[in-house]
């Protein structure tokens, strides 16, 4: 495996330091879970945002912040009450990009519905979650498998999908970052999953990142991809491969840190 720049453990601690702030957090999505202490409504408003990650950032900011808005103080004492019917018609209208209301209700119908018999969404991955397995890849497809049944909504996948089928599954990913991990920027909330485990969220900015690093030569930002970063991080942080995710992803995406920064 090449190297593209010298990486280190040293340069990518530096890195770290510098840009893993929450000062430099907006306009991740991310932001919207710092309104959350309990990580009930945390995990909640954590899949409502990372579900609708994708397309141009600052509809992202306005289509989590509708779907927030309707969910109030507590995301996850909104889904207690609500039953089917108030779901759907409460986001009767909703659409981002792909999305529509009836795909978001969907989605909170399932996790509505996986709280009720696990008691968090934490309880429900973890029924799939093995220590012995090297990442979270088949928990994760047991996950979105669970998701998908509880809420008798095929149209989950999209929201959520699974790495059954190979992809990168980059918003998951981030949902697991979010919880898993906490620090400055990711607030954390589950305390029984090793940030050993978790794998890299992988887009096209990122896959362009990890080609950089020397970690992966693939074009394809697939999950096979998304296991090669993790890895290339991993053999200089393997307890926590994940760290830099936040960081390294700021150049390229923010106006002010360039990809050219990275050196």
């Amino acid at each position: 495996m090449s190297r593209g720049l010298q990486v280190s453990f040293e340069w990518l601690e530096d890195i770290y330091r510098r840009y893993n702030r929450r000062s430099l957090a907006y306009p991740d999505p991310i932001v919207f879970l710092y309104d959350y202490s309990d990580p009930g409504d945390r995990e909640v408003a954590a899949l409502v945002a990372s579900s609708l990650a994708y397309g141009r950032v600052q509809q992202i900011l306005r289509s989590v912040e509708k779907v927030l808005g309707v969910l109030g103080p507590s995301p996850a004492g909104w889904l207690e009450a609500a039953d089917s019917a108030d779901i759907a018609s409460s986001l009767a209208g909703f659409k981002h990009r792909f999305t529509t209301g009836e795909d978001m209700a969907r989605l909170l119908v399932a996790a509505k519905d996986a709280r009720a018999e696990f008691g968090s969404l934490e309880e429900c991955f973890l029924a799939g979650f093995d220590r012995s397995t090297d990442d979270v890849v088949p928990a994760l497809s047991a996950f979105a498998s669970r998701l998908r049944s509880a809420g008798s909504a095929g149209r989950v996948f999209p929201l959520f999908p699974s790495p059954a089928k190979g992809g990168a599954c980059k918003r998951p990913m981030l949902f697991l970052r979010w919880l898993v991990r906490s620090d400055e920027v990711d607030p954390g909330g589950w305390h029984r999953i090793p940030p050993s485990k978790l794998v890299v969220p992988l887009d096209t900015h990122m896959a362009k990142i990890a080609a950089k690093l020397g970690f992966s030569s693939r074009k394809a930002a697939d999950l096979k991809t998304a296991l090669e970063a993790t890895a290339g991080f991993a053999a200089f942080n393997p307890e926590d491969p994940v760290k830099y995710d936040f960081a390294l992803t700021r150049f390229g995406i923010r106006d002010d840190m360039s990809m050219d920064q990275l050196v």
